[in-house]
């Protein structure tokens, strides 16, 4: 099994990355984050990646950290939880959020990804509560109200779910603005240079 690959970029197209190693072009199936944070063709790149073999097809994933490799090994292990929908997951929603939505049961915001309805937002939620949240552990907000209404500004504006929390991530949070102000802060964040 192929655990972890190193090369240059040698082509990027739609969700996924041709990872050139030892002069061999691997086809590696990303989740969007991936593809934010590669410079361009010809730079180095590290992969954690999972072969998910089938029977009529051979298919390689690859995960900038070890986590999302561990979250995506775990999505897979649900029920009606192929490799598309886990990787839309993972592509759509941060591991943060991902553990946050489990241990606070909240399916509506799994059941927003792409190939995930709420049916298969509880089975995830059902399967994965113990694997992922340790027994007696306290779960933290999952979004403030402020915060919520900031994503739905984003989002209404035509900004993905996952652009929307990267430029929320971006706000200050020791400071108290109002909604309008920590919109006006995130549009900022998408002129950033």
């Amino acid at each position: 099994m192929i655990a972890r690959l190193s090369g240059t970029v040698w082509n990027v197209g739609p969700g996924y990355v041709i990872v050139r190693a030892g002069g061999i072009g691997f086809r590696v199936h990303v989740p969007s984050g991936v593809l934010v944070q590669l410079d361009g063709t010809g730079q180095p790149v590290e992969l954690f990646t999972y072969l998910h073999v089938r029977e009529n097809e051979m298919a390689l994933y690859g995960f900038l950290t070890e986590e999302e490799l561990v979250l995506f090994k775990l999505l897979l292990s649900v029920s009606g939880v192929g490799s598309k929908t886990a990787l839309a997951l993972l592509s759509t929603v941060s591991p943060d959020a991902l553990r946050q939505a489990v241990a606070q049961e909240e399916p509506a915001l799994l059941s927003h990804v792409p190939g995930v309805g709420p049916k298969t937002a509880k089975a995830i939620i059902f399967h994965l509560k113990d694997k992922l949240i340790p027994t007696g552990a306290k779960a933290v907000p999952l979004l403030s109200d402020a915060d919520a209404e900031v994503i739905a500004a984003l989002t209404g504006l035509g900004f993905s779910l996952v652009e929307a929390q990267a430029a929320l991530q971006s706000l200050p949070r020791d400071v108290d603005l109002p909604v309008e102000e920590r919109v006006r802060q995130a549009l900022a964040y998408f002129a950033a240079p």
